[in-house]
């Protein structure tokens, strides 16, 4: 799909405040109403807004540990990535998980309540999964920078 101008300035309306009306977003792009739900639907159709989301101050919720997982396997066997992979996905204090290149072969970013409960977390969730070689873990100290919006510009 080829954005054009108004496309990416509604993208970035909608990464900002995805609970803007229609007719707010049509009165910042100066479009009609209509011609902004064709837009949207037009993104929504071809995957590039896949879903809507509530982002959720960790602190307030309690969760707001924040740690970092290198995880290297055993060996790289298929059989090894699909099933480390498969389970990773069910811990649900695994916020985001990347297959890397280099060292290790995974980074995870793990959010909890504090470090007891991440202790927990590895000997009781990440360490049980068969094939882990070796783990390193780091710690957030402070979050400079945290945004969910890709740049169209």
């Amino acid at each position: 799909m080829i954005f054009d101008d108004i496309d990416k300035k509604l993208l970035n309306l909608l990464q900002t405040d995805s609970k803007q009306t229609n007719k707010a977003l049509a009165h910042q792009l100066n479009l009609s109403v209509t011609a902004v739900y064709e837009r949207i639907k037009k993104l929504e159709k071809n995957n590039i807004v896949k879903k809507y989301v509530a982002l959720v101050d960790k602190s307030k919720v309690e969760k707001d540990f924040v740690a970092f997982c290198h995880v290297k396997l055993i060996q790289h066997s298929q059989d090894y990535v699909v099933k480390f992979e498969r389970e990773v996905k069910q811990l649900n204090e695994v916020l985001e998980c990347y297959h890397l290149s280099g060292d290790y072969d995974y980074l995870l970013k793990v959010l909890v309540k504090d470090m007891q409960a991440f202790r927990e977390f590895m000997v009781e969730k990440l360490t049980k999964i068969d094939h882990i070689g070796s783990t390193h873990s780091m710690f957030m100290i402070n979050e400079v920078k945290h945004t969910t919006a890709i740049s169209m510009y």
